[in-house]
């Protein structure tokens, strides 16, 4: 559901910035059904599970905006970018708040590890999304503030964003760990 709501939230703000290619392919729905991807959503995560990896990597299907219909358009797309990375900020922080005032009530491991989980995916979620790779949100932020002598470094990011994804998830995926780990001490009170 983090997944679903990121993208959901992309398409919130891309409307409200004039945008309705989200509305109109009904995909400002919180139903899990309308954002499955074949793929990210079902193959690969059941993949991993299978094999017993050391991580777990999916995604949902993106909910389609046009940036040409922003009304503006820097700004736009700025704020469509970091609105999923918001939404998986508010999520971490809402459970890490549960988490840190329902800590010393007697409360079951359950609930706690229930609630460490959603805080620590919405964290990995945030984090992950803001590498400044295509497709990731961090790179249509960093995009749309880079001037336009920086093109060339653009289009070779665009260009070879796959195998950057996959050597960034392989070889550096593992240096958002301090990141997150620190954040989440800092939300919730508790160490990892």
């Amino acid at each position: 559901m983090s997944v679903v709501i990121h993208e959901v939230s992309h398409g919130f703000v891309a409307l409200r910035f004039g945008d309705k290619t989200a509305l109109y392919a009904g995909r400002l729905t919180l139903n899990p059904l309308k954002h499955l991807d074949l793929f990210g959503s079902i193959i690969l995560p059941g993949l991993l599970i299978l094999s017993h990896s050391p991580f777990m990597f999916g995604w949902a299907k993106p909910v389609p905006y046009n940036p040409a219909n922003l009304t503006n358009k820097k700004w736009g797309t700025i704020a469509v970018a970091s609105a999923g990375v918001l939404a998986n900020l508010f999520i971490a922080v809402l459970f890490g708040l549960i988490l840190r005032f329902s800590i010393n009530s007697a409360v079951p491991d359950k609930f706690v590890f229930i609630i460490s989980s959603i805080v620590l995916v919405n964290l990995g979620l945030a984090i992950f999304n803001l590498v400044p790779i295509p497709p990731l949100d961090g790179s249509k932020i960093l995009f749309s503030l880079l001037p336009v002598s920086f093109y060339s470094l653009i289009v070779f990011l665009e260009q070879y964003s796959l195998i950057l994804i996959v050597v960034f998830i392989f070889f550096f995926a593992d240096s958002l760990y301090p990141i997150m780990t620190s954040l989440y001490g800092l939300i919730t009170g508790l160490a990892i």
